[in-house]
């Protein structure tokens, strides 16, 4: 039986910082981590946004110091008289450095939480919440399908209801495309984005439905103006950018998703829906093998096939990784 002081911190609300470079992206990670934290526990959730002077941003993190941060940077720490967040939660190179410093300055009050592979000195966090498919290990590793997210039964349901009048009269199967972009090992130029939007629209024509798309901010300009052009006749709707995000929206009303290989947020985020995620192809421009190890493990959960042109239905257990990272720090902190 718990004492009453024991009794005490135990229901006092869980105080969580979360540090990023402010990339959204990125961000997503640790606030997602953080919110489920949140759905399991009373917690208290601070966002810290930070980035390094263009003079020392190169530096490796070993020889980076608190006062290199650009002037504009928020500060991570608590100030003089305020206690040392229950938990820490950071993703990015960025972050590294401080990390550590949090860890070694609240004298192990602090469980500090890095996301994604740190390539750098991995063993020195409390614990590293980082995707299966970049296959790291250690003591204090724990490997997820995927990364970090902020998809919720509840938040689904809220971007849903934002945009019911628009998407409710849409016809069934309701296909959601989410496109990525350009990066260091894909490429979507126009003649393969022509062609993937071809075949969208007949998958989406021979089964009657409706399309509801959108673009990333990698999606190079003229993909994005040929498959409008080619997916524009379609009922349904096509996000310019402008206006509020459709995003959640369109993941809670999809009957089929459908995700370009080149994003494994986008994937993970999917298949946490339970709803049938096709892989779409892009042009690689450099070998992918943890693209190709996120995918197979997708495969192997039953969540993810590449698409073939057709809208085949299935089901499987939706994934809730982010939950379990956070069941997982709520046990390391006896809580």
């Amino acid at each position: 039986m718990l004492d009453r002081a024991a009794s005490e911190r135990v229901t006092e609300p869980l105080r969580i910082q979360v540090v990023s470079d402010g990339r959204i992206g990125m961000e997503n990670q640790a606030l997602g981590l953080a919110e489920a934290l949140q759905r399991l526990t009373p917690s208290e959730v601070t966002v810290s946004r930070v980035k390094w002077r263009k003079l020392f941003d190169k530096l490796p993190s070993a020889l980076k110091a608190q006062w290199m941060l650009d002037p504009a940077s928020d500060d991570p720490f608590p100030k003089p008289g305020e206690g040392w967040p229950d938990v820490w939660i950071a993703t990015g190179r960025a972050t590294l450095p401080l990390s550590l410093m949090a860890r070694r300055r609240s004298g192990g009050k602090t469980f500090v939480v890095q996301t994604q592979d740190p390539r750098w000195r991995t063993g020195d966090y409390d614990l590293v919440v980082a995707p299966k498919h970049d296959g790291i290990e250690g003591p204090n590793v724990l490997s997820i399908t995927g990364s970090p997210h902020r998809i919720s039964a509840q938040r689904l349901a809220e971007g849903a209801a934002a945009f019911a009048e628009r998407l409710a009269p849409l016809p069934h199967p309701r296909v959601a495309v989410l496109i990525g972009g350009k990066s260091r090992a894909h490429d979507l130029p126009e003649a393969h984005a022509a062609e993937l939007a071809d075949r969208i629209a007949a998958a989406v024509t021979a089964a009657g439905g409706s399309l509801m798309l959108t673009f990333s901010r990698r999606t190079p300009e003229a993909a994005k103006v040929a498959m409008t052009a080619r997916l524009s006749h379609l009922p349904g709707l096509i996000w310019d950018g402008e206006g509020p995000n459709p995003y959640f929206a369109f993941l809670h009303d999809a009957d089929h998703i459908l995700v370009t290989e080149d994003s494994a947020n986008m994937a993970a985020e999917a298949a946490s829906t339970g709803k049938p995620v096709h892989i779409l192809p892009m042009v690689a421009t450099k070998p992918a093998d943890k693209f190709a190890r996120l995918h197979a493990d997708l495969r192997e959960r039953g969540a993810a096939r590449p698409f073939e042109g057709t809208l085949d239905s299935w089901s499987y257990e939706p994934l809730a990784e982010t939950d379990r990272a956070a069941r997982v720090i709520l046990q390391k902190l006896g809580r």
